[in-house]
Parts: C-alpha cells; structure tokens; sequence
C-alpha cells in the first residue's frame, strides 16, 4: 500500500474534511487529489520502447503498451474521480462498476457493470473514494482477477485500517496494490470511516448531506 505523504495532499485533503466546503470547491479538489494519486498509482504501468524523430536527431522513448490500462470507477461516488485519472492517463479505456451497500449488514451487491469478457494482459485500476469495509473494493477486484487481469490497483481519497487489512488479507501476492491519501482511524458501529469526510457521493453531487461513506 502507498499512503501520499506530501504537504500538498495534505492542505487538500484537510479542506475536503470540512463540512462547509461547497460542493464545486470539493469536486475541483477531489479532480487534484486523484491526479497526484493517479500519478504514484501508474508508476508500474506498462511500457514498450519506441522510437523518434525530434527536431535534431532520433532518440529512443516509451509509449504505453496494447493493450491499453482499463480504468474502472465504482458507481456513483467513483465518477468524480474519473476526469482526475485520464487527464494523466488518456489512452486508458473506462469500464464501471455499481455496488450498493446495505446500510444494516454494510455488505455490498452488483445492481449495473461493465467490463471486458476478457482483462488478460491489462493493468487495471479501480477508483472508489472511500475503503470502509472492503465489501466493494474486493467486490470488484474479484470480477477484474477473474476476468484475468494482470494486475489492480485501487486509488482511494480514505481508506479505515479495517478494510485496508481486508484487502491485505485477501490478496497476499503484489498483483493488488493501495494507492490512497490517507489512512484515517477507524470505522464506527455503522462501518463510517472516522474522521472521514462524509459522503462522497453526496459531496461530490450536491446531494443533501449525510455521514455515511461509500464502502
């Protein structure tokens, strides 16, 4: 797991936190906070060497591989995340992912998904913006492994030790990473992160306020 230790992210994430950031300030600081998550969360990604003509000479680069990494929000809270992940990463195809939670087990059900039939070769990446309990997150890393990916990486704004454990526990090998802003302290009696910063979704929408975290 990779927690972005940077004074930036930081600043970021504390106005994030507050309940009276508006809703437009915390998309914005939401799309900054992805693409520096998204540039540690590519670091492995796949590449092949190329070469090419500058306006002095030829020299040799690198260009992603084919084919290309699939991004894969998770429904709806995952959507704001998006424009910050390929704005770095363009070439990446977008697939998604809708999992509700029940609010008395925090257990998590498919209700819409598309994915490719066949992941073989592919790094992938989920975007979720809160890891409560892990239901979601390996909910969907589950379906990506088993649709043979080569390896997922999760991009998280929080993550409760809870569910990073589960996640941890769940995949030993270094096929699945963490990529995440912060680790805060725990969940509560209704599996909500705490601190946290409320709903995700709900900020990110404009929705009425409520506490409680996607998974």
């Amino acid at each position: 797991m990779t927690v972005l230790d940077h004074p930036v992210v930081a600043a970021k994430l504390t106005t994030l936190r507050d309940v009276t950031t508006p809703t437009p300030v915390f998309r914005r600081l939401v799309d900054d906070l992805v693409t520096l998550l998204t540039y540690e969360a590519t670091r492995d990604v796949p590449v092949e060497s190329v070469r090419v003509q500058t306006p002095l000479t030829t020299t040799t680069g690198v260009r992603l591989t084919f084919p290309p990494p699939l991004v894969v929000p998770v429904l709806r809270a995952g959507v704001g995340m998006l424009d910050g992940f390929i704005r770095l990463l363009p070439d990446a195809e977008v697939g998604f992912a809708g999992l509700v939670r029940d609010e008395a087990t925090a257990q998590a059900s498919w209700y819409a998904e598309r994915l490719p039939d066949d992941a073989s070769g592919r790094a992938t990446f989920v975007l979720d913006p809160m890891l409560a309990t892990g239901g979601t997150l390996v909910s969907v890393v589950d379906s990506l492994l088993g649709r043979k990916a080569e390896s997922v990486t999760c991009v998280c704004l929080l993550a409760a030790p809870e569910g990073v454990d589960r996640v941890a526990t769940q995949y030993p090998g270094d096929n699945v990473t963490l990529v995440v802003a912060a680790v805060d302290d725990h969940l509560d009696e209704r599996s909500y992160i705490v601190p946290g910063l409320g709903d995700a979704g709900d900020r990110l929408f404009g929705s009425p306020p409520a506490p409680h975290p996607t998974d």
